[in-house]
């Protein structure tokens, strides 16, 4: 099973979610900013380390807002998705092909990867 972080970033009533590039698995399709946790990192570590490298962001990692399970046919991942603030930096697309900041209401408009649907679900009730 893989590691996976991913931050919810939250800007007043929004939330940044952000699309996969087309030449990865999943390409195309929007979910939180994060990756893999490497080996002798924290989660915490982890995701702040992959929203420098994909958004030119530093955060603030906070609480665990949820995690989740997922078997997809190439691998299982184990996400979790830290609360998170951006403390300084605007997000700039180093590595995903488009970002947007949306609210709960909007979720369905956007196609997200499968990992991402309960957490979707979360949010929706918030």
């Amino acid at each position: 099973m893989t590691e996976v972080v991913a931050a919810l970033i939250w800007q007043d009533d929004r939330f940044l979610i952000c699309r996969r590039p087309i030449r990865k698995a999943r390409g195309g399709l929007w979910e939180f900013v994060g990756g893999k946790v490497e080996k002798g990192e924290t989660p915490e570590q982890a995701l702040a380390r992959e929203c420098r490298e994909e958004l030119d962001i530093e955060l603030d990692v906070g609480s665990l807002f949820m995690d989740v399970v997922h078997e997809y046919p190439d691998i299982t991942v184990h996400l979790n998705l830290y609360n998170a603030r951006i403390v300084s930096g605007t997000p700039k697309l180093l590595e995903h092909e488009a970002l947007a900041w949306i609210t709960p209401g909007e979720i369905a408009m956007y196609a997200f990867c499968p990992a991402d649907q309960d957490i979707l679900k979360k949010l929706s009730a918030v």
